[in-house]
Order: structure tokens, then C-alpha cells, then sequence
């Protein structure tokens, strides 16, 4: 009786280009996902209560060995980059090996620096020192350390540049003490931790058997403290 009223052809084209951006939008939506779960699933949150950064003039070939030791004993450097909690992240060797060649193209970086993390943190003193490994001239290496307890705020313990007098000089940078939140008894007093890796019988230093009074026991997972025995 009555003639359907033809749909016109822009009405038919619009709904087509409607739903087709529908489904390119979700396809993209799906894609996203399924790029980013895995990275999500393997993120690592990195945790450190302290760090302690060494560093000496850029481009300089001279190699600075950085001597951390802890209350227990455990003294981390170079031949034993993990001890006790504190780990050293880099063990910068001047220019050796700044140089990469990547696509015929020499890279180099000119950044000399060490860095000792800590996992977590115990009661009683620890001992920072430098040692000028090797010397390629006569004049004083100049030589900066820092110390900085991060949580639950950033406090910077210590910031000094030494002058390292040649191959060979050990120099302490630093002794300070910590007793609970508080940090006490920052000095300089020599302390050599090269003759204690040296004498001790094994690359890791003392240990809590070499009579550094440091202080033994588990360790809490979730604050990261040594639980006194």
C-alpha cells in the first residue's frame, strides 16, 4: 500500500564510518592492554634507606676505589660488591671501558662515579673511605663524597671533597653513627678498611666475627631493620 521510504546514502555511510571507528577505538584499547600487562606484571620497585655517591673529575683516567663497612663488619668494595645489607652498585674504573664502539661510532662517557646502595639499615657505625687505586699524574686527585639517608625524607649525612696525594691513599671520608631514626657521631677519624680486607682471611671484610662490635641478627622484610638477637 505504501512504498518504503528509501534510507538516504549518507545516513547508511555515516552509521558504516560510526562503527568502524568503534571497532578500530576497541581493537587499539585490547592492543594497549596486552602491550603493557607484562611490563606491569615485571616492574620492580626498587628500595634503598641510604645511598653513598663518590665522584672525581670527568674524563679523569685515575681509578677511585670506594670502602664501605658496616656495624657487623661486612665491609663492601670492588673484589666484594655485596655485603651485609649495602651493595655496590658501580665500580668505576676511570676511563677503562668508557668507550663503546656502536654503529661505527665511538660513545664515550666521561661520568667517573661510585655508588654503594643499602637495602636496609642496622644500629651502630659505619666507615666510608677512598683510595686513589691507581694515580696517572703528581697532582692531587680532588675527590667528592656524599651521604644521604632517604627515607622517610632525603637528609644528606655528609658532602665533602677529599684530596687523594697519589697511588696508594686511603682516606676515610666519613664515620657516623646510627641509633634508630637518628643519626649521631659524624667524625672523620682514619680507619684503614684496606688492611681489614687484607688481614680478615676473606673478601668480605671482618665480618661480625672481627670484633667490630657490629651487631648480628634477622631481618625484618618489611621494614628492612636487623632484628637484635
Amino acid at each position: 500500500m505504501f512504498e518504503e521510504e528509501p534510507e538516504p546514502e549518507f545516513e547508511i555511510f555515516s552509521a558504516l564510518l560510526f562503527n568502524s571507528l568503534k571497532a578500530i577505538t576497541f581493537m587499539f584499547f585490547i592492543s594497549f592492554a596486552m602491550i603493557n600487562a607484562p611490563a606491569d606484571e615485571g616492574k620492580v620497585d626498587p628500595k634503598a634507606e641510604m645511598m653513598i655517591t663518590v665522584t672525581w673529575p670527568d674524563d679523569n683516567p685515575d681509578d677511585v676505589d670506594t670502602y664501605v663497612e658496616d656495624p657487623a663488619g661486612n665491609i663492601v668494595w670492588y673484589n666484594q660488591r655485596e655485603g651485609g645489607l649495602m651493595n655496590l652498585e658501580r665500580d668505576d674504573r676511570g676511563m677503562f671501558k668508557d668507550v663503546i664502539l656502536l654503529n661505527g661510532k665511538e660513545i664515550s662517557n666521561p661520568l667517573n662515579q661510585e655508588s654503594v646502595a643499602f637495602r636496609g639499615l642496622q644500629d651502630g657505625e659505619y666507615v666510608v673511605n677512598v683510595v686513589h687505586y691507581i694515580a696517572n699524574g703528581s697532582a692531587p686527585l680532588p675527590v667528592t663524597v656524599k651521604v644521604e639517608k632517604l627515607n622517610p625524607t632525603v637528609k644528606v649525612i655528609f658532602y665533602q671533597t677529599l684530596q687523594l696525594k697519589g697511588t696508594g691513599d686511603e682516606q676515610t671520608a666519613v664515620r657516623f653513627t646510627l641509633a634508630g631514626a637518628d643519626v649521631v657521631n659524624v667524625v672523620s677519624t682514619p680507619k684503614s678498611l684496606v688492611e681489614l680486607t687484607r688481614s680478615s682471611g676473606n673478601k668480605g671484610g671482618g665480618g661480625a666475627s672481627a670484633g667490630q662490635g657490629g651487631q648480628g641478627g634477622a631481618i625484618d622484610a618489611t621494614t628492612g631493620q636487623v632484628i637484635p638477637e
